[in-house]
Order: structure tokens, then C-alpha cells, then sequence
């Protein structure tokens, strides 16, 4: 039964995601519960500043005479850029890993050299064979299920802890943060790190062997973790983290250049959250990313309301960013119609390491 159109009367989520529910008085779950974790997660400003020096003091400590002392991960979005800076003003020596999957912007790649040359940050990128990212990338396509950027995620977190093993450095900085990403539908999403799922959509859809694309098991991540000891600490969440704020320092003060939208960095991303989410999935992720704005009161659902009003994409560079998509691919327009009209399949139709995680107690 078709569930009658709702939207939560404080944040703007509503029922384009099908699991929401909403309380006798309007009031939907994910801001419910946003509001609820914030209490645990976002701490105090006298507990966060205890809690972020006692823990830059531990990385220091530990990175003392060694040429890096942490790891951060960057795409060139606002919120890895920042969380660069912030690790320099506390005093760290983070090396900066970045994953050139084939759709980064030019100004993504001009962004991230003008920023790290004038913080003095070393860069590493790790360029993953084209060939075989397409083929994943197109397998999640043919598979119909809706997180395709998994491609891509799974491959940054698993390059990022493999560079973290084999460099011997313990500590990675997280650019993710509560503040800003704290409400996000499990509907809409599917578990980075499901080795078991990538590869049985790959097993099924995909033409090619996966000789170097990096990869990252559920069971090698709790021993990359638990055994040799390698730590994520998420630093935007230890500051007062506003995103509008930290976009204009960015801008003002070390000559960054915005790309319009969040994670507007990877041509492909933009094209995946502003065109294939709403006309295959009916998935506006600006509904999740405006809630969590409106949640840590960095804007107001009126403010919201009228950013949704706003077209997902410019006509002209949608038709610019579609000739560029299908090429890299490979596909003629029928062939693309085709892959969009295919039905909706669920990720859990196919192979996963869910059930370890639940059986392990790890969500």
C-alpha cells in the first residue's frame, strides 16, 4: 500500500524515504534521533577541548620522530580541506591520500594542490586502474541497486587503511562529522565496506578481473583495527564545526573555490545525487543534508525549504555532465534509458557480511 506523502514539521525529511516514521505530533525519527545521539557525540565545548588536546597530545606522542604522524584521507570538499587545516593549526603532520578514480573535477584537483602547497602538506595519490573501476561502476549499475557510489567509498576506505598498514602509521583523521552528516537513511545507503556484496554484484554484472582495485574486508578492517592497532579519530566533531564557515575561510583565506554543491568535487557524484537518485530512486540527498544543517542549528527549515525549491540541476550542465557520463562509459542514450528503466533490486539480494557485523555486534 502506497504511503501517503508526510514531511517531518521540524526537519525536512519525509516519506520519499519508505521507513520513516513520525510521532504524534509530526515530529520524524531521524531528527529524533539526531537530536538524541548529538547528546553523546558532540560534546560539551569544556569536555571537547579536553577530549581533542588529550587526543592530539596522544597522536603527537606517538608520531614523535617519525615523518608523518597521521593520515587524511582528502577529496578537495569543504570538509576534508578543513579538517586539513585544523590537524596543521593543532601541530600535526598529516600526510594527504587521495583517491583519482577517473571523475574528479578539474577544480577538485586544483583545489587539493592549492590548499595542501600552501598548508606544506605532503600528497599522496593513489590513481585506480580506470578499466576496472568502470567495470564495478558499471556492474552496480546493471545489478539496479541504489548505492552505486559503494564503487568508490569502499576503494577510498580501503586505500586509505592499507596506506595507513603498510606505512606503519597509526592514527587516520576522518573528515566525516556529526554536525553536518549526522542524518542519512539506511534506504539510501548500503555498508562501504561489504566486501561480500561488491563482489558478488562484480561476480554477476562485471566483465573483468580485479587485479588492483583496493579492497578492504569487514574481518581485515577489525584486524587492521584491533590487532595492529590503527585508530580513526573523527576531528570535526571535536570542534565547532559550521560548514558555511568553514567554506568562506576556505575561499577568503587559502583561495579555495566551491563546486556549488556537496560533493560536487566528483563529476560523477554530482551527476549520481542530482540526476540518478531522484529520476530512478526518488532520493533527494539534499533532504537528508539540510535535516542534519536544521538539527545542529546551523540553518532554518525555512532557509531549507527554500534551498529544495532550488532545480537539482542546471539544464545546460546536466546535458553537459550526461554527454560526459555516457562516454566515459562507453553507452548510447538507448543503452543509458535501458540501465535507468531496469526495476530496483535491494543490495541484500545478493551476497554481504551484514550478518557478521550483527553477529560480532558491530551494527
Amino acid at each position: 500500500m502506497t504511503q501517503e506523502y508526510q514531511m517531518c514539521k521540524r526537519c525536512v525529511m519525509d516519506t520519499t524515504d519508505p521507513k520513516i516514521q513520525f510521532d504524534e505530533n509530526g515530529i520524524c525519527n531521524h531528527c529524533t534521533n539526531y537530536l538524541a545521539r548529538a547528546e553523546k557525540v558532540l560534546l560539551p565545548p569544556e569536555r571537547r577541548e579536553a577530549k581533542l588536546k588529550e587526543y592530539i597530545n596522544k597522536i603527537k606522542e606517538w608520531g614523535r620522530g617519525k615523518e608523518y604522524d597521521c593520515i587524511a584521507g582528502v577529496s578537495g570538499g569543504v570538509d576534508s580541506t578543513y579538517m586539513v587545516y585544523i590537524a596543521k593549526e593543532l601541530g600535526l603532520r598529516p600526510l594527504a591520500v587521495h583517491l583519482d578514480n577517473g571523475w574528479n573535477s578539474r577544480l577538485a584537483v586544483t583545489n587539493i594542490e592549492r590548499v595542501l602547497n600552501q598548508l606544506d602538506v605532503d600528497l599522496y595519490t593513489h590513481v585506480i586502474d580506470w578499466e576496472e573501476f568502470k567495470d564495478i561502476q558499471m556492474a552496480y549499475f546493471k545489478a539496479s541497486v541504489v548505492d552505486i557510489e559503494v564503487a568508490s567509498d569502499h576503494a577510498i576506505v580501503a586505500m586509505i587503511h592499507n596506506i595507513a598498514a603498510d606505512r606503519r602509521i597509526k592514527y587516520i583523521l576522518r573528515g566525516s562529522n556529526f554536525a553536518t552528516e549526522g542524518i542519512m537513511p539506511r534506504s539510501w545507503v548500503w555498508v562501504k565496506n561489504d566486501l561480500a556484496n561488491l563482489k558478488d554484484i562484480h561476480r554477476y554484472y562485471g566483465t573483468r578481473k580485479l587485479k588492483t582495485y583496493p579492497t578492504l574486508g569487514f574481518l581485515r578492517l577489525v584486524y587492521l583495527r584491533k590487532i595492529r592497532g590503527i585508530e580513526r579519530f573523527p576531528l570535526l566533531n571535536y570542534i565547532d564545526y559550521n560548514r558555511d564557515e568553514a567554506k568562506r575561510f576556505l575561499i577568503e583565506e587559502l583561495g579555495w573555490e566551491d563546486y556549488g554543491g556537496k560533493h560536487h568535487e566528483s563529476i560523477f557524484t554530482k551527476f549520481y545525487q542530482s540526476y540518478i537518485l531522484p529520476t530512478k530512486f526518488n532520493i533527494d540527498k539534499r533532504k537528508a543534508h539540510l535535516s542534519t544543517l536544521i538539527c545542529s542549528g546551523q540553518i532554518t527549515r525555512e532557509d531549507a525549504l527554500k534551498r529544495l525549491e532550488e532545480p537539482l540541476y542546471d539544464e545546460s550542465e546536466l546535458k553537459r555532465d550526461t554527454e560526459y557520463v555516457l562516454k566515459k562509459f562507453g553507452w548510447t542514450e538507448e543503452e543509458f534509458r535501458e540501465i535507468m528503466n531496469l526495476p530496483i533490486r535491494q543490495h541484500d539480494e545478493f551476497k554481504t557480511d551484514v550478518w557478521i557485523r550483527k553477529f560480532l555486534g558491530s551494527g
